[in-house]
């Protein structure tokens, strides 16, 4: 499975012939304007909740690659409103394909559209592929929930935020990566803007003090799990 980084909470991920997808905030963030969203690879589109920077570029993609977005209902009949291929689902559903699965979990944060209207609980996924599986948390604070997530999955890598102010911060991260029972850590929602801003060095020393590594991966660059 091989996770390629494009800013924010924006992912991609390619394994066999599947291409995905996460959160597309892109063409709004100033950090990522090397990668052109024209150029994306996209079977599927995840989408964790509403906020513009998580959906900006959803529609784009979707009518450029034909994608399936797959979300929770509210932001799933957003997009299928504008003839789009969607798979809406809920905290506990999962969806299938041949590929792959994505389990819908819980995650505590807010969710509306950049118009103020409700965007349905957020929420973060259990991805599994290959016989890996990896959880893209989403915006979310620590929760305990987190604790369920391994006695259903051995999870081989967590995505977690590690930005403060709107999400967990480094500490709560840390914690998260101990309830999810995976000590190797890729940060993102971090440095896009000022509130979320954060000293690397220092957090990536925190995560190898308890003996787990933080991957932060710069802009358009890639990894395997």
């Amino acid at each position: 499975m091989k996770i390629t980084f494009l800013g924010h909470a924006s992912l991609h991920i390619e394994f066999e012939e599947t291409n995905i997808i996460v959160d597309p905030f892109i063409t709004g963030n100033s950090l990522a304007s090397h990668i052109n969203i024209n150029d994306l690879k996209a079977d599927y589109i995840l989408v964790t909740h509403a906020h513009q920077d998580h959906i900006l570029d959803v529609e784009a993609i979707a009518k450029n690659t034909n994608a399936t977005i797959v979300a929770n209902y509210e932001v799933a009949n957003h997009f299928g409103e504008k003839d789009l291929e969607v798979f809406a689902m809920n905290h506990g559903g999962t969806y299938k394909t041949n590929t792959f699965s994505a389990k819908y979990v819980n995650a505590i944060h807010t969710s509306s559209f950049p118009d103020g209207s409700y965007g349905g609980q957020p929420g973060g996924f259990v991805l599994t592929a290959n016989g890996k599986s990896i959880y893209i948390a989403g915006d979310t604070a620590l929760t305990y929930d987190m604790k369920l997530i391994p006695l259903q999955t051995k999870l081989d890598l967590a995505i977690l935020p590690i930005g403060d102010t709107f999400t967990m911060g480094i500490d709560d991260a840390i914690t998260a990566s101990d309830f999810v029972e995976c000590d190797k850590v890729l940060g993102y929602h971090y440095d896009s803007f000022p509130p979320i801003k954060i000293d690397q060095v220092e957090a990536k020393q925190k995560f190898a003090d308890r003996h787990k590594e933080l991957v932060l991966l710069e802009i358009g660059d890639s990894f395997e799990v």
